[in-house]
């Protein structure tokens, strides 16, 4: 029953010239076939490394980009900061100075003011005095029925200031 199917039968001249014919196709495959396709795999498989060492090389300028992008952020903030507390200061020394000289200003307007009341005060009690020297001679005048002389009328007007007391009018401004 074996025997009787001819794909399982031994024939050794059909098993001889299977193997001279597969191995003149393996010869003809390895010298033609199997050499250009090694070699398109390996250079297939170069390239894949390369694109992957390139991939790898990008990876990292890529950190390294965002690492120097993150520390560039961060100097930009540090000088930011910096930037705006000179100009809280400058502002601070500004805002300062123009205090002190607002109050420069009014000490030195409030000592114009005293010194230009003081001497219209001076000035005023000057004219009172004239006036209180002259109402002198001339109550003097009327009462003596006389003219008086220069040095009668300087000698009333010396004795009339004399009496009267002048600090209470000085004292009163203050």
């Amino acid at each position: 029953m074996l025997a009787s199917n001819p794909l399982i039968q031994v024939r050794p001249g059909l098993m001889i010239w299977t193997i001279v014919c597969f191995l003149v196709v393996l010869f003809v495959l390895k010298r033609y076939a199997f050499g250009p396709i090694q070699q398109m795999i390996d250079t297939r498989r170069e390239r894949i490394e390369q694109a992957i060492a390139e991939a790898d090389d990008a990876r990292a300028e890529a950190r390294n980009l965002l690492e120097e992008h993150r520390k560039l952020i961060g100097q930009a903030k540090a000088e930011s900061e910096e930037i705006l507390s000179e100009a809280r200061r400058i502002a601070d020394a500004q805002r300062e100075r123009v205090r002190e000289e607002t109050e420069e200003d009014r000490q030195r307007r409030l000592e114009e003011t005293r010194r230009q009341i003081e001497q219209a005060t001076h000035q005023a009690l000057g004219q009172i005095r004239d006036e209180v020297g002259k109402l002198s001679l001339i109550a003097a005048e009327k009462i003596t029925r006389k003219t008086l002389t220069g040095a009668d009328q300087q000698r009333l007007i010396d004795e009339a200031l004399a009496e009267i007391d002048f600090s209470q009018l000085e004292g009163s401004r203050s």
